[in-house]
């Protein structure tokens, strides 16, 4: 398995939920996707992301400023 961190720090919507799609889509089942990101609606955007593309959010915690996914591809 593998574990692959994305910087979207900066990014606006839509980007970031459109970069973790493109990286979700290039990992295989059991990766592990890791997404930073500082817009604040990546909260809802990001656990909304892994609903439509059915893989699972195991974590979503706030450090600071950025917010960390984690999200597994199933």
């Amino acid at each position: 398995m593998t574990e692959k961190t994305i910087n979207l720090r900066g990014l606006k919507c839509p980007l970031p939920a459109l970069r973790a799609r493109k990286a979700l889509a290039g990992l295989q089942a059991g990766d592990l996707l890791i997404a930073e990101c500082t817009d604040p609606l990546t909260a809802v955007d990001i656990p909304n992301l892994a609903n439509q593309t059915g893989d699972k959010l195991e974590s979503s915690v706030r450090e600071g400023e950025v917010l960390v996914f984690r999200i597994r591809k199933r």
